[in-house]
């Protein structure tokens, strides 16, 4: 429609009417989906009476002064949390586009133009032209397409979140497992150490019985080939021992090479904490995992939305007004040029490919869905199993602790007989192997212990907490 020495009051009026108009409709609003999820009034295994809720810097419960050390520098330096930064950053950035889709788009323009003509008979002529324009278009969202884009944007950037504390969660608990692992390797290695100790000290009073012709030959090749194996045996502990060192390293975003961990601290001097459960209901607002797969599914519901909004036709109004002149890089006395716009776009035939995508975004929520249920579960199982180890692990150690002792008593006695000519070699050998075995054993039962605390608290959350109350899913 084009208008000429028309009022600019008479277009805005007739601009406002269209709009007004075409915004009598209402947008397509897709019902939130609901994960119907049965959960347990309480979880199975026994919580410790003095169990303490889960902190957000739950490592200081292990009372571990070098551990801290070591999160707050992985913290700083791992570059998976660089990564699911950079992804925090792109989703606002597609948000930022998302929300530009609203607002109109503006053009201008500015020309000039100068031709001549001349042939044979004719006389020469110059053309001289100068002009100025500026156009304003605007879709209207009358069916909400645009706004579901948006609002699953929003959801994107929601997810990217979430992600974040998920990989911040599992790097501070592989930071503490791999220092727990590395620590209970050393502690593992000394006591292989100690062994062989006990067995050359054993050895000397072998040859200088055999010196006295006491001890047979086959009692020194018996002890001899004992300490072999001892020594033998801390080759594949040492190379554990070097590769959880670089192992660490890598988590706290270093080069293996030229990295030592702190000798300082012994690895029984590394508390276990009793960490508190909860109910289960409270496990769907304290993972970040969880978060993130019902900000998925909201970002389905929107995807849907605009898939069905994609069927409606699309209204776009638009206006544009000029001004031109005969003369070059001059407007004076200028003739002007306004129009306004409406336009209305339908799809007549596509092959059904827009009743196929909204099939296909209908698909993709009810997968959503099912995921959601089994990480909810899984969430679950995962607290279950960590009460479960940490309270059984915890009574292994205490009874293997007595063995310990019995088996340091018996070696000792054992040692003694042999000395004074009572006992056996044969009786210090099976002392000597049950001690080693009890001592390692007990070595692993407290790692196992320390890897539970540490699985409970990853399971229940890290101490993290939705920044609101999200309920998808109904107990």
């Amino acid at each position: 429609m084009n208008m000429m020495n028309t009022s600019p009051k008479t277009l805005y009026a007739a601009l406002a009417a269209a709009s007004m108009a075409v915004l009598q409709g209402c947008a397509i609003v897709e019902p939130r989906t609901v994960a119907r999820i049965d959960l347990p009034p309480a979880f199975v295994e026994p919580q410790a009476a003095n169990a303490a809720e889960v902190s957000h810097t739950w490592w200081l419960g292990f009372g571990s002064p070098q551990l801290t050390a070591l999160i707050d520098e992985s913290l700083i330096g791992s570059g998976d949390l660089r990564i699911a930064a950079e992804r925090i950053t792109q989703a606002e950035i597609a948000l930022r586009v998302a929300n530009a889709s609203l607002l109109p788009t503006v053009g201008a323009g500015f020309g000039q133009s100068l031709s001549r003509s001349d042939g044979s008979g004719v006389e020469a002529s110059t053309r001289r032209g100068t002009s100025a324009s500026l156009s304003v278009s605007y879709e209207v969202d009358l069916w909400g397409r645009l706004a579901a884009g948006i609002q699953a944007q929003q959801q994107s950037l929601a997810i990217s979140r979430f992600d974040l504390e998920t990989v911040r969660l599992s790097l501070t608990s592989a930071v503490a497992s791999t220092y727990f692992q590395l620590l209970a390797n050393r502690a593992r290695l000394a006591i292989a150490r100690d062994n062989l100790a006990t067995a050359e000290r054993v050895l000397r009073v072998v040859e200088a019985r055999f010196r006295n012709g006491v001890a047979t030959p086959l009692e020194v090749s018996q002890q001899t080939t004992t300490v072999l194996n001892q020594r033998t045996a801390l080759i594949p502990l040492e190379v554990t021992v070097r590769q959880t060192t670089s192992a660490l390293a890598l988590l706290l975003g270093r080069v293996p090479q030229g990295f030592a961990a702190s000798t300082d601290e012994s690895f029984q001097q590394i508390r276990v904490p009793a960490v508190a459960a909860g109910l289960p209901s409270m496990l769907l607002t304290r993972r970040p995992d969880l978060a993130s797969a019902e900000a998925q599914l909201s970002a389905a519901d929107a995807n849907v939305a605009a898939a069905r909004a994609a069927l409606l036709p699309s209204i776009s109004l638009s206006a544009s007004g000029g001004l031109s002149s005969a003369a070059l890089f001059s407007l004076a006395n200028p003739s002007n040029s306004l129009s306004l716009g409406l336009s209305l776009a339908q799809s007549i035939f596509d092959g059904g490919q827009r009743h196929a995508q909204i099939e296909s975004q209908q698909s993709q929520r009810r997968i959503l869905i099912e995921s959601y249920g089994g990480a909810v579960r899984t969430a679950l199982k995962e607290v279950d199993d960590g009460l479960s180890t940490a309270d059984r692990s915890a009574r292994q150690e205490v009874a293997q602790r007595a063995t310990v002792e019995q088996a340091q008593r018996a070696l000792r006695l054992a040692e003694l007989r042999y000395r004074e000519g009572t006992g056996d070699l044969l009786s210090v050998l099976e002392a000597q192997r049950t001690l080693f075995a009890a001592d390692d054993q007990l070595t692993q039962l407290r790692l196992t212990r320390l890897n539970s605390a540490i699985d409970l608290f990853k399971a229940l959350g890290g101490g993290w907490t939705a920044p609101a109350q999200i309920a998808l899913a109904t107990p």
